[in-house]
């Protein structure tokens, strides 16, 4: 992929998810993303999963495409440096991406002093301020007492809050970036994690449904709200998800299963309209009860032979393991995925952005994770203009490394 984002220069200093993945996607668009972390790397350096060797999968796969700077960030010195390269001149710098507390040295106040037209994204666990990670958001957000069957709250292990975050961070950071193009102007944008979880589950429409309707989405298990869905297990010991949303895909299933006749017979004798999402909804227990015996009768295979093109909207479900083994979606047959030699780890596929531009080319944002402080002495070179002997000083005074 032709670097699309190619004269943007973003510093990141971060820890964790929501910063980093939105530093890498911008870098696997393109960005210059300078990722500056203390000497010996940030609290997320050494998080599992780990190599054999005892390099972290985590760390270097939230940062596949950025440079890495180490400075002494408790040292005046590695302070001011990091300062310069956030503040350091260019039409399309001066960016700060962080997810760390912003206060004293690298607050907003004080880094605008020497770039008046800096743009600082920052996220904060909590509208106040005050820490919050994914897992206190997501147990207070409704979602946990909704997952399962009900009993005791279920966390998902998809950081779904840090993803969305960095996301909204991104976004953030593109709005701030045009907007200082047009005025010239500056400014510090804030996203509160508790906020992500929040809007989403307004924008989902589940507040409504508790102010308009006095109604709390119940836990239901695997079936799919308002519609029919459910997971069924095969004769081979696997589950398949199968859904209808449309009624398309509802037609779809009886005739792919041979059931439609039986499956026509529910409305009737229950008083609900199949041609209606909610009323499949509310006969999903009659109609899993016709489907449940034709998916206990074949293997996953068959599921999917029978069920190859023929409009049923179903998949499989399938552990990481399994997914590597079985899905050529999660291969490099999607030009998604690429192997490439990742330092410290070996070979490795990896996914670029799931963003296309077709219309500009080869892809070319399969980049790995940096070592840690890799491009240090480049990026005081290039950059702030260091000589070599200036470099050398700060090495051996241990400012940098």
């Amino acid at each position: 992929m032709p670097q699309i984002l190619s004269d943007l220069r973003v510093v990141e200093i971060s820890a964790f998810v929501a910063a980093p993945l939105g530093g890498m996607t911008l870098a696997q668009l393109g960005a210059d993303v300078i990722r500056i972390d203390p000497i010996g790397g940030n609290i997320d350096y050494r998080r599992w999963p780990v190599s054999p060797a005892g390099t972290s999968l985590y760390w270097t796969a939230l940062n596949k495409a950025k440079r890495s700077v180490t400075l002494a960030l408790d040292k005046p010195e590695g302070r001011e440096i990091a300062q310069a390269i956030i503040t350091a001149p260019g039409e399309d710098a001066g960016i700060l991406l962080t997810n760390l507390p912003a206060s004293g040295w690298m607050s907003h106040a004080a880094l605008s002093t020497a770039r008046e037209d800096l743009i600082m994204l920052r996220l904060t666990g909590n509208p106040d301020g005050s820490a919050a990670i994914d897992y206190t958001i997501n147990c207070a957000g409704g979602f946990p007492m909704a997952t399962g069957r009900g009993g005791e709250p279920v966390n998902h292990v998809l950081p779904a809050w840090d993803v969305a975050a960095g996301l909204y961070l991104t976004t953030g950071l593109l709005a701030a970036e045009r907007h200082r193009r047009r005025t010239g102007q500056g400014q510090e944008v804030t996203v509160a994690l508790a906020d992500v979880m929040l809007a989403t589950i307004g924008n989902l429409g589940y507040l409504a449904d508790v102010r308009v309707n006095s109604a709390v989405r119940p836990p239901i298990g695997n079936d799919l709200y308002g519609a029919f869905g459910r997971d069924f297990p095969t004769s081979d010991g696997r589950r398949a998800m199968i859904v209808a949303i449309s009624n398309r895909q509802w037609r779809a299933i009886g005739k792919a299963t041979g059931l439609a006749d039986r499956l026509a017979m529910i409305g009737p004798l229950m008083g609900v309209d199949m041609e209606d999402e909610g009323g499949r909804f509310l006969a999903r227990d009659a109609i899993s009860a016709v489907l449940a015996p034709w998916f206990a009768a074949r293997t996953l295979a068959e599921v999917e032979a029978a069920f190859a093109g023929s409009g049923v909207l179903w998949g499989p479900y399938r552990d990481f393991g399994q997914l590597v083994a079985e899905d050529p979606r999660c291969s490099t047959a999607n030009p998604l995925f690429r192997e490439i030699e990742q330092p410290e780890v070996g070979r490795l596929m990896v996914p670029g952005s799931p963003l296309s531009f077709p219309a500009l080319g080869e892809r070319t944002d399969h980049r790995p994770a940096p070592r840690l402080g890799q491009d240090t002495d480049a990026v005081l070179g290039d950059l702030l203009g260091l000589s070599a002997a200036e470099i050398g000083r700060l090495h051996d005074s241990g400012v940098v490394a």
